[in-house]
């Protein structure tokens, strides 16, 4: 199955390109990963896959609460550990990337999510599979080929390949990791708990929402089964929240730190200055990207929270929350709270959903990097004003953050 960008390519660049030059401004080619992918696809057996599951599973959520659980391997053997590695995915090319996950190939059965309070043969070895700490030899027998599948491309997971209903699997020796162990036969422990010590024991938060998603954590007659989706975000803001409310205990930044990363049809940028904890993520989707296709202007969109957080879902999605953990993973290495401007414009370039791994990921490295120091906000949102490609007014009128750094009240002294 070809993938599709979302506009149309004039095929004279395709002609002096041939996949060498990306003369079409995206940073991958649509046709050189449909051919390897096609060509992989011609070397899966008719009715079943084996290979070496990172470990990978994806949870889906139509016909909740009875859904469709699909463990999943590369065709290949050995240490595929990187399949599911994002702190590795950045350095990679993209058209590597998308090769390489969407080589990950789906067999899915029907669950109800209750299922996870006393689970079955078959549940029980995908949740002991994503315990393993170490590629596992899994083998699936599929009801149908995997010919004209669809790919899975999402804005909150990463890219996966296609799937068919399965009908049986064999899971090899798994390697679990002691803490993940603990935490799943511990029954009594509440899911956030049990996410965050997790955490705190170097699991990353991929990995977590993994766990969680299979219904490996939390009280266990209350253990459910999470879809991919809801478990991804729910790994974040969980975990953040637990760093925010440390980090609100820590004395405040004394001048303003900014960051830039510009990267692959994206800008990611950041202001962290002095007062108590708040937090603002914003978007701008210029036309022709991702989730603006058949726009004709920029649309910007920015969700906040104050000092006690929020207590509704935001607007912009679950990059909030990745985009929080990032920033609060920064400030408890700093030992210092602030307030927390993060923007994020995304040009016509990069057209093609790979999750919100991505924004996680990219702002982990930024924070990485050595921020430039001013003495006020106006120097800090001048600097940027150099680097922006929305008119530094526009993201100044819809920032909250931005105006409650401009008007302090008492709380920036505590």
């Amino acid at each position: 199955m070809p993938l599709k960008t979302t506009f149309k390519i004039p095929p004279e660049l395709c002609l002096k390109c041939r996949t060498a030059k990306l003369l079409c401004g995206l940073s991958y080619c649509p046709i050189s990963i449909s051919n390897h992918l096609d060509r992989k696809a011609n070397l899966i057996p008719r009715n079943g896959i084996s290979g070496s599951s990172p470990p990978s599973v994806f949870v889906g959520r139509y016909g909740y609460p009875k859904i469709q659980l699909y463990p999943s391997t590369p065709p290949e053997t050995g240490d595929t550990s990187i399949y599911e590695a994002p702190s590795q995915w950045l350095t990679m090319d993209m058209e590597k990337f998308l090769e390489m996950r969407l080589s990950l190939l789906r067999g899915g059965k029907f669950v109800s999510i209750s299922d996870a309070s006393s689970p079955n043969y078959f549940l029980q070895d995908v949740q002991v599979m994503t315990l393993s700490s170490a590629p596992v030899e899994v083998e699936m027998k599929l009801d149908r080929t995997l010919t004209g599948s669809r790919y899975l491309l999402s804005e909150y997971s990463p890219p996966m390949g296609p799937s068919a209903p399965l009908l049986e699997m064999k899971v090899g020796t798994t390697k679990s990791d002691p803490v993940a162990e603990k935490v799943y036969y511990d029954t009594d422990l509440k899911a956030a708990e049990g996410m965050y010590t997790l955490y705190k024991s170097n699991i990353d938060v991929s990995r977590i929402s993994r766990i969680l998603s299979v219904g490996s954590l939390g009280n266990g007659k209350n253990r459910k089964l999470v879809p991919t989706r809801w478990s991804i975000t729910a790994a974040d803001k969980t975990v953040s929240d637990f760093n925010v409310k440390m980090l609100k205990h820590m004395p405040s930044v004394d001048d303003f730190h900014v960051f830039v990363r510009s990267v692959s049809g994206n800008l990611f940028m950041g202001i962290i200055g002095p007062g108590s904890w708040r937090y603002e993520w914003g978007e701008a989707w210029f036309p022709g990207s991702t989730w603006n296709s058949f726009g004709d202007r920029t649309a910007v969109m920015i969700d906040h929270e104050d000092y006690y957080g929020r207590k509704t879902y935001p607007d912009i999605g679950g990059c909030y929350y990745s985009s929080r953990l990032a920033v609060s993973e920064y400030m408890n290495n700093l030992g210092r709270s602030g307030v927390a401007l993060l923007w994020r414009e995304i040009y016509p370039n990069f057209n093609i959903p790979l999750g919100v791994w991505y924004v996680r990921e990219n702002m982990r490295e930024m924070f990485r990097s050595k921020p430039l120091h001013f003495d006020t906000l106006d120097a800090s949102i001048a600097y940027l004003s150099r680097i922006t490609k929305v008119p530094i007014e526009r993201w100044r009128s819809e920032s909250w953050v931005s105006s409650s750094l401009k008007n302090p009240t008492l709380d920036r002294f505590y």
